[in-house]
């Protein structure tokens, strides 16, 4: 080669290899973790490993929510109860022809649509006002009956009622039908009522059922209500239920076959349930031995006795190749908010300058066909 070219070459590698930074789809591993040994390093690392895992599981969450609880199924009579709002329907019988409430000839008189008072009354003709409230409804007929036995001693009564807000549910929004929903049977499941509303729906991302009841409200996801009889509550008259998707995330970055915003499908998520809804890695790029987990935590969650991070924001480790390295991937937990970045593996830069260099020598030698006229 002629000196002049070869020179020509030398330049040409250094300007491409020396000369500019080479471009990364995502950092390395030694990049993302560069000066985490330094004492007053704003981050702490941490290896998942199996002798790890029972510290880290310990450890508080870094995002918690509140435990709202929830409320077991429990035993009681099917019979409503008449609450302040429900209306009344009576019909009394008398065969006395001098009734005070009928006519001549006429043995049954209606006496419809009488509401229950805030006081949990109805005020019937002659009779003034009887107590019904937290009767079903075959102790308020009694209860009528016995009121009305007094001016008519040959009365009989019969009574049908309907539910009030208070004796009704209210099914507010996250199903296909939503609104009120008389209860009609103090037995009344929940799940019976969200199926009157049309069911839990299948697009929702792990849905959680809320249930407001008393000035209070709980909460249960879907999977775990239905997987779990007694947790099938039993519902009161003005419970108020709404579905919503779960609100927790996690992000992916770097070298993973999906870089997104990722919504938590079930209540526990581990890593490697992560790693296998990010698409796992990308085979041309990606480190398995350089899996990092970042997370944020309150400065409140700072230890330094191992039961809680060293610092407010700490990365945690995984290395995909070893038989360890995947089994407790498949157990530490996945956290809200939580970034999984797939570093890139070192191979990737080694490769990309060995392709400029051979650009650089096919150039090269072009430019010296060119001038030799071969």
């Amino acid at each position: 080669m002629h000196p002049i070219l070869r020179r020509l070459a030398l330049v040409s590698i250094v300007a491409l290899t020396a000369g500019c930074s080479l471009p990364q789809g995502a950092g390395e591993e030694r990049q993302v973790l560069k000066g985490a040994d330094d004492p007053a390093a704003t981050f702490a690392v941490q290896v998942v490993t199996r002798e790890s895992l029972p510290m880290l599981q310990d450890w508080p969450n870094s995002h918690p929510t509140a435990n709202l609880g929830w409320i077991k199924r429990s035993a009681t009579s099917p019979d409503p109860l008449i609450q302040a709002g429900d209306t009344l329907d009576l019909a009394v019988w008398d065969n006395d022809d001098s009734s005070l409430l009928s006519s001549t000839g006429q043995k049954v008189i209606q006496l419809a649509g009488l509401k229950v008072s805030s006081k949990g009354t109805v005020f019937l003709p002659y009779a003034d006002e009887v107590y019904v409230a937290k009767m079903t409804p075959d102790e308020a007929r009694q209860a009528i009956q016995s009121k009305l036995l007094s001016i008519i001693p040959s009365a009989q009564v019969q009574l049908n009622f309907a539910s009030g807000s208070a004796n009704s549910i209210d099914l507010v929004s996250g199903m296909p039908r939503p609104g009120p929903i008389p209860l009609v049977n103090r037995s009344t499941s929940l799940t019976s009522i969200l199926a009157l509303g049309g069911g839990i729906p299948d697009a929702m991302v792990n849905p959680q059922i809320n249930l407001s009841r008393g000035g209070k409200l709980y909460r249960i996801s879907a999977s775990q209500l239905l997987t779990n009889p007694e947790l099938d509550t039993t519902m009161r008259g003005g419970d108020k239920i709404f579905i919503e998707a779960d609100k927790r995330y996690f992000l992916s970055l770097g070298a993973a076959g999906n870089q997104a915003l990722i919504n938590f499908p079930r209540d526990r998520l581990t890593a490697l349930d992560a790693m296998s809804l990010i698409g796992g890695l990308k085979d041309n790029t990606a480190d398995p031995k350089g899996i990092l987990i970042l997370r944020n935590y309150p400065e409140s969650a700072v230890r330094y006795d191992n039961t809680g991070p060293s610092r407010d924001r700490m990365v945690f480790a995984l290395d995909l190749t070893s038989a360890d390295g995947l089994f407790s991937a498949g157990e530490f937990g996945i956290q809200d908010r939580d970034l999984v970045l797939v570093t890139q593996s070192t191979l990737v830069n080694a490769n990309t300058i060995l392709t400029l260099i051979g650009s650089a020598f096919r150039l090269t030698n072009t430019t010296t066909s060119t001038l030799t006229g071969n």
